[in-house]
């Protein structure tokens, strides 16, 4: 079934404006204010993420299991369709980086800076820092918003790759920094195997010589962050040289971009095959 979830929700998400729709964080977030506002839940990190992402979670899973009995589990599939579409990432990286790209076209370096830095969040000292940030603003996006949710939903259903979203909007909404910190170490262990297994595709579909180069020594490591990491393998897959400030950054996106999409293709082409054989 796992085939047709994610066919389902990839042909309602290009097809249809229904994504935005299903993604309505207002109740979340209203429930992440009140709990903030307790003194004493405020004091206690660990027990606010247990109520504002294992409950869910909780909830969610004792759903699926009261409706796996039922017509063989064919009830279940509008449930799985709407969590995954749920937990893939907001906003449209294409749109949001219109601006920076009509910017960096004209040549207007100092346009380009603050769209980036209003629109996306990234900064650079130089042009070529600047494009470097906004490549792994693309780069983040593309992972935590689609290949994360994915991987996560495949491996462990549709619990995980709610839980997994829940925690992003914790560490993106939360005004309680022990909070924030919390999630972010959780994430952290759930972005550890996600990344490595995207930049295994990478190496697949890219260079596999110049992946394997850039990501060896980092393979088994704890420390380093997957955004780090994905920033760095991703232009080597991609054959890109070091970025410099009269590059057409327009181009590099755009390679990036279409090593993202052959990714996703090759994981579509392994969901389908890990279908038919299971």
């Amino acid at each position: 079934m796992s085939f047709l979830v994610v066919m389902l929700a990839l042909l309602i998400e290009k097809l249809t404006g229904w994504r935005e729709r299903i993604q309505q964080d207002g109740p979340w977030l209203g429930a992440l204010r009140r709990i903030e506002a307790n003194p004493r839940l405020a004091a206690s990190p660990w027990l606010a993420l247990l109520l504002l992402v294992g409950v869910p979670g909780l909830l969610l899973g004792g759903l699926l299991l009261a409706l796996a009995p039922l017509a063989y589990g064919w009830l279940s599939l509008p449930l799985h369709v709407l969590v995954l579409l749920y937990a893939m990432g907001r906003g449209h990286a294409k749109r949001e980086l219109g601006p920076f790209r009509d910017a960096w076209r004209r040549g207007d370096q100092e346009a380009a800076a603050l769209v980036a830095e209003r629109d996306l969040g990234v900064s650079g000292e130089t042009p070529a820092r600047l494009l470097e940030a906004v490549q792994g603003y693309l780069l983040w996006k593309g992972y935590q918003g689609f290949f994360a949710v994915l991987f996560w939903y495949l491996l462990l259903g549709p619990v995980a790759a709610l839980v997994y979203r829940l925690l992003v909007l914790l560490v993106e909404h939360s005004q309680q920094a022990p909070w924030r910190e919390r999630a972010e170490r959780i994430l952290h262990a759930f972005d550890w195997l996600a990344v490595r297994a995207l930049l295994a595709s990478f190496a697949l579909v890219g260079n596999f010589v110049e992946v394997s180069r850039a990501s060896l020594h980092e393979i088994l490591g704890w420390d380093t962050p997957a955004r780090q990491l994905l920033a760095e393998v991703a232009p080597k897959a991609a054959d890109l040289p070091e970025a410099r400030d009269d590059e057409a950054g327009n181009a590099r996106l755009d390679t990036l971009a279409e090593l993202l999409v052959r990714s996703r293709l090759l994981w579509y082409a392994a969901i389908a095959v890990w279908t038919i054989w299971g």
